[in-house]
């Protein structure tokens, strides 16, 4: 049976608690919200006219099981995943199986927490022209995509419009607290290196991520989507070598795309043609298997 490709949610008689790029949030009361992931795109933070049909269902999955494995290094935010448990009106609404989840609501940190263990994309554009990553000195003589000799934190600031910026670990410092910021560092560095060794097992290289967090009470808690193809940068092992630029299973081939149009980075942005769009869903859900180990169903 086709899966229906979804460009944004309307549930009557709940209420719409935000709306992101790609997301609709929903108020579930007593302190719980449905957050449900559309087949929306967003590339260099434009969303883009063009959906990617099962994008919401390998962002919501792959986030589940991540959340699942990663449960040991900090709590996360998942409370239930199966629709029929969820309050009404959504447990009703079909089109919300397999990419909503019901969570704990949490006071967000905003901030993204980006973890890099290889210099490329942004990074490696930084470090060719200043010698730095996020304002940090590199060492010398890197090559492109090369593994880097510790993986380094990263931050930036999470715009709601517009682009994110990078800051300092000092800049994150003052704006967060020395503690938070430093255990902001700590957390996201775990996460980093127990992906990182699971998906070499799965036959696939995790360059980069980011994660975002928030507070449940006192207690720090990781929010939102983590470690898919849409925050996150896969190669495949096989065919990785220092100083090329390697296939990814993220947005990357979106952004060539993009890039290769000529668009200036500012909305509007221009539709994708057919051959991109199933290209980007064929890699989207080919990274879902090679780390779960199962189709999506």
């Amino acid at each position: 049976m086709a899966v229906a490709t979804v460009t944004e949610t309307k549930i009557p008689g709940a209420k719409l608690f935000r709306k992101g790029k790609v997301r609709e949030v929903y108020d579930a009361g007593e302190g719980k919200l449905v957050m449900v992931a559309s087949d929306r795109l967003s590339a260099f933070d434009v969303v883009l006219p063009t959906p990617i049909p099962q994008k919401g269902r390998v962002l919501t999955q792959l986030s589940n099981f991540w959340f699942g494995r990663t449960s040991s290094i900090i709590p996360n935010h998942l409370l239930e995943t199966d629709l029929a448990r969820f309050p009404e009106p959504f447990r009703s609404r079909r089109e919300l199986e397999g990419r909503s989840v019901l969570v704990r609501r949490c006071e967000r940190v905003d901030i993204e927490c980006v973890a890099r263990g290889y210099v490329s994309g942004s990074a490696w554009s930084e470090y060719v022209k200043d010698g730095t990553i996020a304002g940090e000195r590199m060492p010398r003589g890197l090559a492109e995509s090369e593994k880097l000799p510790d993986p380094i934190f990263t931050p930036a600031t999470k715009a709601v419009t517009g682009h994110d910026e990078n800051i300092s670990r000092a800049q994150l410092a003052a704006m967060v607290g020395a503690d938070l910021a430093k255990r902001l560092e700590d957390v996201t560095i775990a996460l980093y290196r127990a992906a990182h060794a699971y998906a070499l097992g799965r036959g696939l290289i995790l360059a980069d991520t980011k994660f975002e967090f928030g507070s449940a009470g006192e207690e720090l808690t990781l929010i939102d989507e983590i470690l898919t193809p849409d925050s996150s940068r896969y190669w495949d092992s096989a065919r990785y070598a220092p100083g090329t630029t390697p296939p990814s299973y993220d947005k990357q081939y979106v952004r060539d795309f993009l890039t290769a149009s000529g668009w200036n980075r500012e909305p509007p942005a221009p539709a994708l043609p057919a051959e991109v769009v199933e290209g980007t869903t064929q890699r989207y859900l080919e990274c879902y298997e090679r780390l779960v180990g199962t189709p999506l169903l």
